[in-house]
């Protein structure tokens, strides 16, 4: 049992550090950070546009954090929100949809490579176990 906890911490861990370091380095020509690539990844999936508190719990970030880089992206213009201020739903503007195309370009490569030596059985094993696993935590810390 031990030996899979440090396996399961370990794998989790340098997924993510790796995760990190590939968005910082992505996305320095950009000037952006990590939060900003998913707060307009999540937006290109909802053309309908997303509110602050939704785009906190898909990202996983306090709304503190997301309310700063919603500002950033609002000031760079990849942003925009609708007409009433509170509780807006937040869309992308052609310059943030043009971004958030090349991010999907790279996210593929990236995730692509990550996987390339997987077979598809493997990997759907693999998603299907992970979000069981994330869910299941999730249960006992939220």
């Amino acid at each position: 049992m031990l030996q899979r906890f440090q396996s399961f911490v370990t794998g989790v861990t340098l997924c993510y550090k790796s995760i990190q370091k590939i968005k910082a380095t992505e996305m320095t020509e950009f000037g952006l950070k990590g939060t900003h690539v998913m707060c307009l990844f999540f937006l290109s999936q909802h053309p309908e546009g997303l509110t602050a508190a939704q785009l906190s719990q898909m990202c996983a970030e306090d709304k503190a954090a997301i309310s700063r880089t919603l500002a950033v992206l609002q000031e760079r213009d990849y942003i925009q929100a609708g007409e009433k201020k509170y509780r807006a739903p937040l869309c992308l503007t052609p310059a943030g949809e043009e971004l958030a195309r090349q991010m999907e370009d790279l996210i593929q490569h990236w995730v692509a490579f990550g996987g390339d030596d997987l077979s598809e059985e493997e990997r759907e094993v693999f998603y299907r176990v992970l979000g069981k696993i994330a869910a299941r935590l999730g249960e006992k810390t939220e």
